[in-house]
């Protein structure tokens, strides 16, 4: 039985001086999660950040609700 991968919020000092992205990505969580109040859909938001993975918004939401820990 295969694992499935799960997207993160991860933070890397190489990687935009350290601001929490979506792994894999260089596009900021915040970004996505002012996207998503400002009543965005998950269509409208991929198709300003073609690089975010499938579940991307899903991990931004979890991100924010786990208090934005990483």
């Amino acid at each position: 039985m295969a694992s499935e991968k799960h997207t993160k919020v991860v933070s890397n000092e190489r990687i935009l001086g350290g601001t929490p992205v979506v792994e894999g990505t260089r596009v900021p969580a915040d970004n996505v999660l002012v996207e998503l109040r400002n009543g965005k859909g998950k269509f409208e938001i991929f198709r300003t950040y073609p690089s975010l993975p499938l579940d991307a918004v899903e991990a931004c939401l979890e991100w924010e609700k786990s208090g934005r820990r990483l």
